[in-house]
């Protein structure tokens, strides 16, 4: 004999359903995020309707996060840095991108310390900058506070949160910054 699902029934399978699509999601975001294959593409390649740095960067502000004082964006999510990038040039392009959204330029935050700027991208938009590092923001990062980005080595180069202090954070697990200490 078959029997229909009650509502409450189909409430819990519906519910499992989405919690794994949601752990089969984190999955693919870290899986892309561990790959080291590089891509020339050029463009922003467009970026998730998720991702935390979709929003243009304007008002910036910090936040302490792991004991640090970090740069984030409007929303709370934590600004990075890109040791391969120089103060003109960002070398995250592509897949990259899509992993690390840059922050649209420019960019403010009221009572930091420290010079903000622009550069002009590979695809011809603008993106914000903090002391001569290009910004970006990680799509792991799933919620304001977080800083999973950090001290992580892919995309040919070490990742750093923005410190406003000058200096990375204690117990970063960067081996090789050569980013400047942010």
């Amino acid at each position: 004999m078959i029997r229909s699902l009650t509502r409450l029934e189909a409430g819990k399978r519906l519910r499992m359903l989405l919690a794994l699509l949601a752990v089969a999601a984190a999955a693919a975001v870290l899986a892309a995020c561990s790959s080291s294959g590089t891509s020339s593409t050029g463009g922003s390649g467009g970026t998730s309707t998720s991702s935390p740095a979709a929003a243009t960067a304007g008002g910036l502000k910090t936040a302490t996060i792991g004991g640090a004082a970090v740069l984030t964006n409007a929303s709370g999510f934590t600004l990075y840095s890109f040791a391969p990038d120089t103060p003109t040039k960002s070398n995250c392009n592509g897949a990259c991108a899509q992993n690390w959204p840059p922050v649209k330029g420019p960019a403010t935050a009221s009572g930091v310390t420290g010079t903000f700027g622009t550069i002009k991208r590979s695809d011809g938009s603008v993106q914000a900058t903090f002391d001569g590092h290009p910004l970006y923001t990680f799509a792991g990062d799933t919620a304001p506070g977080q800083a999973k980005g950090n001290g992580l080595n892919i995309s040919g180069g070490v990742w750093h949160e923005i410190t406003t202090s000058g200096t990375a954070p204690a117990g970063s697990s960067s081996s090789s910054s050569g980013g400047g200490g942010y």
